[in-house]
């Protein structure tokens, strides 16, 4: 995008969302997002230690401009605790993806080798499939796929970006 001279860089930016654990939280921030014409990349949801608290991990594309007034947008909902932009090097960030591949005889043997290439596992086997569990982060899948993909993708289930902020390394 183009806005008079300067170039306006749109990237994907990961959210982390701390809300009341009930009904109709969640869906009131997906409201806000379809309501304003932004896009939700993927969103991970569940209960904190605290039970009473859910983290909402949600990932979406934009300039600066556009993920600061989504920011202040979910800071005024109801329900919501804490938002945090998390930083890639200041994070842990992780996904998780179930991938099912043709696997006919001839290629079984080098669909495996790219298994343990990739650290991956196999979960399921059949005469004529593997279903693969692959975490790490999305550059980590997008590789294991494109490699997969002249194979045959059958079928295939991701779970979206899971992070955390990296702990302080100093104590006080």
């Amino acid at each position: 995008m183009k806005n008079g001279n300067a170039t306006i860089c749109e990237e994907k930016k990961v959210l982390s969302i701390l809300v009341d654990n009930e009904p109709g939280v969640l869906s009131r921030i997906v409201g806000l997002f379809s309501g304003r014409g932004y896009n939700i990349e993927s969103l991970n949801v569940a209960a904190t230690t605290d039970p009473n608290v859910s983290r909402i991990t949600l990932a979406t594309q934009g300039n600066r401009a556009i993920i600061e007034q989504i920011e202040k947008q979910v800071n005024k909902l109801v329900n919501v605790i804490k938002v945090r932009r998390m930083a890639v090097m200041a994070s842990v960030q992780r996904e998780m993806a179930l991938i099912c591949v043709s696997a006919k005889a001839d290629h079984r043997a080098e669909i495996l080798r790219m298994v343990d290439i990739f650290r991956c596992k196999v979960v399921d086997v059949g005469p004529e499939h593997y279903t693969i569990e692959v975490t790490g982060d999305e550059g980590k899948l997008e590789a294991i796929l494109s490699l997969l993909k002249p194979f045959g993708i059958r079928k295939i289930a991701r779970t979206g970006i899971c992070a955390l902020n990296r702990e302080s390394k100093h104590r006080r």
